[in-house]
Formats: structure tokens, sequence, C-alpha cells
């Protein structure tokens, strides 16, 4: 990594799995966004990686609108990387999902490397009582849903951003999408370096044993060698985990109530900020320090705050 012994701490505030019945913390309003992002930024994040949800129900909201209500105060309160989704939801449509980036052209946003099963139905087997019908629903359907990231898709996202400046957080779910990734490269159409985030636990995608971690960073280092900028993502319980292992490996790491609701075994995590403070603390436990947001842009070549339409 360059600078030296810099980790870059990424924290995914809201996300579109989880939902308000699961945890009184997750934010759902423009002004709860706003305020988890800006806290987790002062903890020590130097990216964003941001949705948005209705603020009635909670469900997830792609809508360029939604985006509006919370981006320019965020930009207003921190000098924080703003990484705009571009996965939303599994069941949106790729137009859909793409628009808001394309709208505000951020320095980042989120890219989906593959098409898989995206199940996370098991969770009815912990929560029986939901504050809304969509929550049901939302579980219930994902045994049946391919999250859809076919080459035609991405090559849509590619399109509509890359002309802004937009650098992308190539979210990689399985090996596969470390191939696509360099099928994309080959053809000239992403150019490093890439920031790869490697994602652990979600069931459809790769597991979350260490050998899965290895055997992950082992490819991407083989497929892309000194061109990538590796992070990673545990879903759930594993995600200190992984994020440990990570660090050992000279990776990067995200965190946030997107990817999980606990801060440790059977504690929710009470804030975004909480998990980025557990973060840098295993960060500088290890010796390392935590990237501020400029040392973020530098490692991952973006084009600058100033650059963006919010």
């Amino acid at each position: 990594m360059a600078p030296q012994n810099k980790v870059i701490i990424s924290c995914a505030v809201t996300g579109a799995i989880h939902t308000p019945s699961m945890t009184p913390h997750l934010p759902i309003t423009p002004d709860e966004i706003a305020e988890a992002a800006i806290g987790a930024a002062e903890a020590g994040a130097a990216i964003l990686h941001l949705h948005a949800r209705d603020p009635e129900t909670g469900k997830p909201d792609q809508s360029v609108e939604a985006f509006a209500s919370f981006l320019p105060r965020i930009k207003q309160a921190t000098d924080a990387v703003v990484n705009i989704t571009t996965g939303g939801s599994p069941y949106m449509t790729v137009a859909e999902r793409a628009a808001p980036a394309a709208q505000y052209q951020p320095e980042i946003a989120s890219l989906n490397m593959g098409s898989m099963n995206f199940a996370f139905f098991p969770l009815l087997g912990k929560y029986k009582e939901f504050k809304h019908d969509w929550e049901r629903e939302h579980l219930e359907n994902s045994k049946d849903l391919v999250f859809r990231n076919s080459f035609a898709n991405i090559e849509y996202v590619l399109e509509t951003c890359y002309g802004n400046g937009t650098r992308f957080e190539f979210e990689c779910y399985d090996i596969s999408h470390l191939y696509n990734l360099a099928h994309f490269a080959d053809r000239g159409l992403v150019k490093p370096p890439f920031f790869v985030q490697s994602v652990f636990g979600i069931l459809g995608g790769i597991g979350t044993h260490p050998e899965d971690v290895m055997h992950m960073h082992r490819t991407a280092t083989r497929l892309f060698g000194s061109d990538f900028r590796w992070s990673v993502l545990g879903a759930g319980k594993d995600q200190f985990r992984i994020a440990t292992q990570a660090l050992a490996m000279g990776g990067n790491i995200r965190v946030g109530l997107e990817d999980s609701i606990w801060l440790s075994r059977g504690k929710l995590a009470p804030s975004n900020a909480s998990q980025v403070e557990k973060a840098r603390a295993l960060v500088e436990g290890m010796g390392l320090s935590v990237a501020t947001p400029e040392d973020a842009r530098e490692i991952l070549g973006l084009k600058g705050g100033d650059r963006v339409n919010f």
C-alpha cells in the first residue's frame, strides 16, 4: 500500500439487506443517514459507502431524490470520500441502481462484478415480528433471488459513470468475480489501481473460512499484481475476524451497519461510528495507521471532492 502502512477504513452506513425490525440503530431517515455518515467519518472512516431508504418504512430507495436529501449535508460536514452504491437492492433494475451515481458523479461508486444467488431468507429463523409488511417479503423472496450483474449490466454502469471521472469499488463476492474484473481490465474498460472489495459470508457467495480469504487474495494478486488495492468485508458475526486477518495480510477494511448490525457477540452496534472505532483500534493495535481521506484519494487515484456533482 502507499502511503506506507496506511489502512483505508470504509464505512457502509445502511445498505439494503438489514431491516428496521432487526435493530433500532439502523439509519433510515435522511437526518439519520447523514448523522451516521458524519459520525463514522469523525471516528476515522476515509470512505463513506451510501445507500438511501424510504424515511417512513425503511425500504431501500434508489431514487435520485432520496440521495439529494443527505449528500450535500455530508459533503459540507466532512472531507470523507463519498461512495454511492450502484448495487442498490438486488430487486432493482440496473438503470435504477446506476441513476444516483450518474447524477451526482461521486469520487467512487460501488460496482458488483457478477450475477449470483443472493440469499438472506435464513434471517426469518431469527426475526419473527416485523414493523413493516415489506420486511418479511424482502427476506422470504430472497430464496428465489438472483442478483443480476451480467456483463451487459456491468458495461452499462461503466459507460454511465466512467466519463464523469468516477472510479469504482469493485465488489467481488466470489472468485469468478475477480476473473470478470480481469476481463474488463483486459478490454481496457477499467483502469488501475483497482479497488477490490472482497465480500465474505453472503449466502450464494464465497464463505468466511480463513482459507477463503487467503484464496481471494492469492487470486487477485495473481490476476492484478501490484495494480489492485485490496479491501475486505465480512458479513454479520465474521466482520471483525475477517478484518483482522486482512490487516495482517496488508489489506484495507470495511465496516458499517450495512454489513453487520453487531459490535460483538450478542451486542448490537449502537452506531456506525462504534464499528469504525473498533476497526481503528484493530489497525492501530497492529502498528498501522488509519488513512485520512486525502491518503485514500492518493492510494486509489481519485479525482477529488471538488469534482463531484453535489
